[in-house]
């Protein structure tokens, strides 16, 4: 099973940045999928989910309106498109993949990425 991130980088307040995550070893299209944050000094953050069952989304407050997760089960991708980027996003950013419809808590996510760095500058 693998989960690989990429498209992280350096951008300033207001830019849009785009993250993919490219699945492998599983059953994709019957896995809930998220992104997750780790923001410097604090806990991991969920920023985003996307069920397998009925392709609802989930969002925080803290970045509803601005990012929008979307899925390809045909290339087994994950995609976090970012928009209006605040320095508060700043964070290493990991896909994650689930066998429950709603997962929302880490703990319900059987396999994680390795993560790709954001950094959101003033």
């Amino acid at each position: 099973v693998q989960l690989q991130a990429s498209g992280g980088g350096l951008v300033q307040a207001g830019d849009s940045l785009s993250l993919a995550c490219a699945a492998s070893g599983f059953r994709f299209n019957l896995y809930t999928v998220a992104w997750f944050r780790l923001p410097p000094g604090k806990g991991r953050e969920l920023v985003a989910t996307k069920s397998y069952r009925d392709r609802t989304t989930y969002y925080p407050d803290s970045v509803k309106g601005r990012f929008t997760i979307s899925r390809d089960n045909a290339k087994n991708m994950v995609y976090l498109q970012m928009n209006s980027l605040k320095p508060e996003d700043t964070g290493v950013y990991s896909c994650a993949a689930s066998p429950r419809a709603r997962a929302r808590d880490g703990y319900e996510y059987d396999y994680w990425g390795q993560g790709t760095l954001v950094t959101v500058s003033s």
